[in-house]
């Protein structure tokens, strides 16, 4: 078994697979590996049926299942060089409306983070509609405030794209990057090193609660509310 973690985790690492894809795909197929050794399946769609009906027994959700499926498929494909056509497809997925919270319910989370970088984190988030990861990855030189754009890079699909900077916020950043290199980080933790996602995702949840809004709303909402509002398609 390790040796077939080892490998796919040599090819992962040179197809240029995220760290996050990477734990998952590490995780998955080592729990499918145990899961068939448990159960003496030793004929290989058989095993991955069984696999999978086992996380559709346990409610898993329909996208945490596809992973595993992607996961395993890689493993025979990539890693075992198994040219059989692997017939499984993909569950459907839980079709979600995304939460939008309106412009007052943005300003109400913003308004009861007491912390001034905290507060400044998230109002660029929404203004710019950039994802948590786009957020602490965010380095001095990727702004032009004087062209009022944000250069996001290497963000999802490893493409770079530009977005709008809120003119309302130059001077809060200027004061906060003045002294600091063009490949210093913009928001740094108090140790000065790099921020989490978890601990800026913790600040969203905490905001949240305390502003009492009652919608199921994340970090990531604040990105579809900035297409939202972009679009004109909330008063």
């Amino acid at each position: 078994m390790m040796r077939v973690l080892e490998k796919t985790d040599r090819l992962l690492r040179l197809r240029g697979y995220s760290a996050k894809t990477r734990k998952s795909y590490l995780l998955y197929i080592k729990n499918y590996l145990l899961f068939a050794k448990l159960r003496k399946l030793q004929e290989r769609d058989r095993a991955i049926e069984q696999y999978l009906l086992d996380k559709q027994r346990r409610g898993l959700a329909p996208q945490t299942i596809n992973l595993a499926l992607n996961a395993v498929k890689f493993m025979y494909r990539k890693v075992l060089d198994d040219k059989k056509p692997i017939k499984f497809k993909c569950t459907k997925r839980n079709k979600r409306l995304p939460v939008v919270l309106s412009r007052n319910e943005i300003q109400k989370i913003i308004a009861v983070i007491q912390n001034p970088k905290h507060k400044l984190m998230l109002s660029l988030a929404y203004a710019t509609g950039l994802r948590v990861s786009e957020v602490v990855n965010l380095r001095t030189g990727d702004l032009a405030c004087d062209e009022l754009t944000v250069h996001i890079k290497n963000a999802k699909g490893k493409k770079d794209r530009i977005s709008i900077f809120p003119e309302k916020l130059i001077s809060d950043i200027t004061n906060l990057i003045k002294e600091k290199s063009v490949d210093s980080f913009v928001f740094e933790s108090a140790r000065g090193g790099k921020l989490t996602t978890t601990s800026l995702q913790k600040v969203f949840r905490n905001a949240l609660e305390k502003s009492k809004i009652q919608k199921p709303a994340t970090f990531h909402s604040l990105r579809h509310s900035f297409a939202t509002h972009l679009s004109g398609k909330w008063s």
